[in-house]
């Protein structure tokens, strides 16, 4: 799956991912109301109202972009009926040929990983069959429990040529209180890179590791180090748009061949429609605003790389 992403990566041209992370205030009321006269102000109305939403960004943006990133937990707060549209999600975003990174940050050990990494990725025998539950291509891994909770997880990747993006570096505000503790000199996040960097050793496609990591886009000198730690990893780039990222800061996250990273944008695409530079399309023509969105953020990033030649 990792060689399926940089070849898609380099037919668009865009190392981009976008975030399907919909909070219902996202979704204009138009379709809100849609839902809800077919469902009622129920959870079931509200998983039809993001799946609604879902589709028409999907629709609107996927021959411009490799991938999308559905962050679990925005599905999950609707229980049942939320994990069914995360599901529909998945599925239509396969069929429209988009490779599907699961935002779920799972991390145990033993049966308990290995059941995560199951659901998610693998398959999972029923009786005489078969079956693959939410069948994502990526997902992302909480690595503190240590190679124990990773194992599981890397042997079902290489079973199923999909993979892992492991959180290194996060962007959030106060991650250092953990991420930046020097441990025999050195961060405690280098000393995950290092091991993402020997676990990845195992799953390598033709340029590669199936196994990436996650470091935030708000840290662009760390970026440039952890870049150096983990030469064969891709790394997945949060924080870029609404937590402040912009093109100019990600150039190191990238390697020479101007590959090695896709940058994540969630709410600043899907809700592009309520930002000041979207405004003109309105919430009748949300899903256009989210294709001028990623068309910007294209350039943005196009126009950063080519200025680091």
């Amino acid at each position: 799956m990792i060689n399926k992403l940089t070849e898609k990566i380099q037919k668009t041209g865009a190392p981009i991912v976008v975030g399907l992370d919909p909070m219902l205030d996202y979704v204009p009321k138009q379709i809100q109301k849609a839902s809800f006269a077919e469902y009622g102000e129920t959870l079931a109305g509200a998983a039809d109202a993001i799946w609604r939403f879902n589709k028409e960004i999907i629709d609107a943006t996927y021959d411009l972009i490799p991938a999308v990133k559905p962050q679990v937990a925005m599905y999950e707060q609707f229980g049942i009926e939320g994990l069914k549209a995360f599901q529909k999600t998945v599925d239509y975003c396969h069929g429209k040929d988009l490779i599907v990174i699961g935002d779920v940050k799972r991390g145990d050990i033993g049966s308990t990983s290995a059941a995560y990494a199951t659901g998610h990725l693998g398959k999972v025998l029923v009786g005489s069959q078969i079956c693959s539950a939410f069948n994502e291509d990526f997902i992302t891994v909480n690595p503190y429990l240590g190679t124990d909770g990773i194992k599981p997880f890397v042997k079902v990747c290489q079973e199923e040529k999909k993979g892992l993006f492991i959180l290194v570096k996060t962007s959030n505000p106060s991650s250092g209180e953990f991420q930046n503790r020097l441990i025999e000199g050195k961060p405690l996040y280098e000393h995950v890179a290092e091991k993402v960097a020997a676990w990845g050793e195992e799953c390598m496609g033709d340029s590669y590791s199936y196994i990436g990591a996650v470091v935030g886009a708000t840290y662009p000198e760390i970026g440039k180090v952890l870049r150096q730690v983990m030469p064969k990893s891709f790394i997945l780039v949060p924080g870029y748009g609404a937590q402040g990222g912009k093109g100019k800061d990600l150039v190191h996250y990238f390697n020479e061949d101007g590959l090695g990273a896709i940058v994540n944008s969630s709410r600043g695409i899907i809700a592009a429609y309520k930002q000041e530079t979207y405004a003109r399309f309105g919430a009748e023509h949300f899903a256009d605003a989210s294709r001028q969105a990623v068309l910007d953020m294209i350039a943005d990033i196009r126009g950063a790389l080519e200025g680091k030649e």
